[in-house]
């Protein structure tokens, strides 16, 4: 793939990213000029100052994360439209593997990006008709005692099952060390992060590999 390819979509992408935060960063700013209400300094430094000590490591466990796996332009559009755990990573790769192709290859990297893109759309046009349609009765449907909420909460682990269950039939020697160690991690510390878990589960895997590797059971 040409490297004038990849400068477009690290120019764009960081564009569009700078533009995404400049958009999220002027919706508080505008409502509170419209309502001349503005936050103590002193107060929005100490929660901002909080909030950055939670989710800078795992923004930047994201980053090393899904580069990888999903491709500069994959990665730039996930970050843009969000969603990415839940969504566009089950998604890139899903496509890459219907397609038979390996992530980090061009072929990876064209048809993750043109998943991303067509998710992106497809989630945009989906959410809007679902808040149309269904904002009078959801409340209804999700609230304590309500039939549906228990299928709500199992949406997660019914996504990431499904799309777990293949990769584990493939590589099932790798599967086990990863998921232990995830497990233990929960068991200790059931609070962290998905972004940090994934790259505690990643770590492990690569481990694996390497002692599989080294045993020549590979």
């Amino acid at each position: 793939m040409q490297k004038n390819y990849f400068d477009k979509v690290h120019r764009w992408g960081i564009l569009w990213n700078i533009g995404a935060l400049l958009m999220l960063l002027s919706i508080p700013v505008a409502i509170s000029t419209y309502l001349g209400a503005w936050p103590e300094l002193k107060v929005l430094g100490t929660v901002l100052s909080k909030l950055m000590l939670l989710y800078w490591v795992t923004a930047v466990i994201e980053v090393i994360t899904y580069v990888p796996m999903l491709g500069a332009g994959g990665t730039y559009l996930s970050f843009v439209t969000g969603n990415i755990t839940n969504l566009k990573l089950p998604c890139g790769l899903s496509a890459m593997e219907n397609a038979n192709v390996r992530a980090n290859t061009e072929e990876g990297e064209v048809i993750s990006t043109i998943a991303i893109g067509v998710s992106s759309i497809t989630t945009t046009v989906i959410i809007a008709v679902g808040v149309l349609a269904f904002s009078p009765v959801l409340p209804y449907i999700t609230a304590e005692g309500s039939a549906f909420k228990p299928a709500f909460e199992q949406v997660l682990p019914a996504l990431f099952g499904a799309l777990a269950a293949s990769y584990f039939a493939k590589h099932w020697k790798l599967v086990p060390l990863p998921v232990i160690v995830g497990v233990i991690v929960l068991i200790f510390s059931p609070t962290m992060g998905v972004g940090t878990l994934m790259f505690v589960t990643i770590v492990a895997a690569v481990a694996g590999v390497g002692v599989l590797y080294k045993l020549k059971w590979l």
